[in-house]
């Protein structure tokens, strides 16, 4: 499979233009986050276009590889969901405070846990200047 067939495929399957970024592939804008599919000096890399920095999941030799890659990563639905047990949907009926505590509790610890993580600085050479005044 080339990149080419690999957007047909992807269009066929039903996947979403925005989820990829594929070379010659037309589509519309490009959102903030998507996989990506490009030709480094001779290999095939696939990856993830994340909060504007490209993390690299995978180098290939070949773009049929590259390319089925990305295409079974973009196609996998995952595990199909299990059904609730007869005791886990008594409790999700009759312990909703419960369940919101918990939910409550698990945000102000990833909240908690992201204002004491650094950031980042966004690239650039500094503070842009003002247009001229005309």
């Amino acid at each position: 499979m080339d990149r080419f067939e690999l957007c047909r495929a992807l269009r066929a399957a039903g996947v979403p233009e925005a989820y990829y970024e594929i070379p010659d592939c037309p589509r519309g804008p490009c959102p903030a986050d998507r996989y990506f599919l490009e030709e480094r000096v001779g290999l095939w890399v696939v990856g993830v276009h994340e909060r504007g920095r490209r993390g690299v999941l995978g180098h290939f030799t070949d773009e049929d590889r590259a390319c089925q890659w990305l295409y079974d990563r973009l196609t996998d639905e995952g595990p199909a969901p299990v059904p609730a047990t007869p005791e886990e949907m008594d409790v999700l009926l009759h312990d909703s405070d419960g369940i919101q505590r918990r939910a409550r509790e698990e945000l102000e610890r990833a909240l908690a846990e992201d204002r004491c993580r650094p950031r980042e600085e966004p690239p650039g050479d500094g503070p842009a200047e003002p247009p001229p005044i005309r």
